[in-house]
């Protein structure tokens, strides 16, 4: 008998999965085992003293605030993951949590000088190279532009394994704009085929029958007295009005904001009718899910990689394409 109690218990223990959890504001940690989901909320609510009316709570992954709610995502995940416990209407917020994309918080507007600018994201590098992927455009072309003796001493690399990064960076900046080239070439197509559409259904009509006036309609797009307020920054609303496909331009951080505004007010901002601004936000919520999956990809590697604390600089591949 007592053999099967130590049998039993070693089997439960084997099926816990060790997590650590913490509030949305506060900095302390706590580490709970756990079998499943509904678990892991119930002693997280226990050790954080979530009260009741706070409940249901939301668990989201602390590095990137993916929400799990998933019972076999939950199984797929390392031990020792690191959850946040998001209390009734509570939301994650990267400012808040000091890691995944928690760098993005640092605002490069208020970096004093290009040279400090440069530094400061070399150093987003240097805490996990990963962090290409959710960098803007013009971040990235500030590190290919940095002369490469200057950017081997701030990141204490070799010459050649930096000739290797801005490569990669290079070649980001080239998978990108590729991409932009190739939605602007299916608009064009798109469009050639509804002209094609439109002359054909004319030539089709016959000549004698009356044209009906058209009502005017206001689709919402009038500038009014009121305008809706918005959190975007100019030079975030420039790019969003003016540049093609501009959520490939845009670091992870101003996606997030640009999904958290009102639509109206969205649209509103940039003199945009409502539905076009919703297909804008749509966009910037696939261009951010893709990038996410990206870096979690790579950590997933990462802790299964024996040995290996940060990512290889010497596995980057190189770039074919020069600037």
């Amino acid at each position: 008998k007592a053999f099967w109690g130590i049998a039993e218990r070693q089997t439960m223990a084997a099926r816990l999965k060790r997590c650590v959890v913490r509030r949305r504001d506060g900095p302390e940690q706590h580490g709970v085992a756990a079998s499943c989901l509904r678990e892991l909320r119930d002693k997280a609510c226990g050790v954080l003293a979530i009260d009741k009316a706070q409940e249901p709570i939301t668990l989201v992954l602390a590095e990137d605030g993916t929400i799990v709610d998933d019972e076999d995502y939950f199984l797929c995940l390392p031990s020792n993951t690191k959850f946040v416990a998001l209390a009734k209407d509570e939301k994650w917020s990267s400012k808040i949590l000091d890691s995944g994309t928690s760098w993005l918080s640092e605002s490069v507007d208020e970096v004093d000088s290009a040279a400090e600018k440069w530094k400061q994201l070399a150093r987003q590098l240097k805490d996990d190279l990963s962090n290409i992927i959710l960098m803007s455009e013009e971040d990235l072309q500030v590190l290919i532009d940095v002369p490469r003796s200057d950017l081997a001493e701030e990141l204490a690399q070799s010459e050649t394994k930096i000739q290797v990064l801005q490569d990669t960076l290079q070649q980001v900046l080239d998978r990108r704009e590729e991409e932009r080239q190739s939605r602007q070439l299916l608009e064009l197509y798109l469009e050639a085929l509804k002209t094609e559409d439109s002359i054909l259904s004319k030539v089709a009509e016959p000549e004698a029958a009356p044209r009906k006036e058209m009502d005017v309609v206001d689709t919402g797009t009038r500038s009014t007295d009121t305008r809706a307020t918005t959190v975007l920054r100019d030079q975030v609303l420039a790019a969003l009005k003016e540049k093609p496909a501009p959520e490939l331009c845009l670091d992870s951080q101003d996606l997030e904001l640009v999904l958290k505004e009102d639509t109206a007010a969205l649209a509103s901002a940039l003199a945009w009718d409502k539905q076009k601004a919703g297909a804008l936000q749509e966009a910037c919520d696939q261009e951010l899910s893709k990038r996410l999956k990206q870096v979690q990809t790579l950590h997933s590697l990462r802790s299964t990689s024996k040995g290996k604390k940060t990512l290889p600089w010497g596995d980057w591949p190189s770039s074919k394409r020069k600037k």
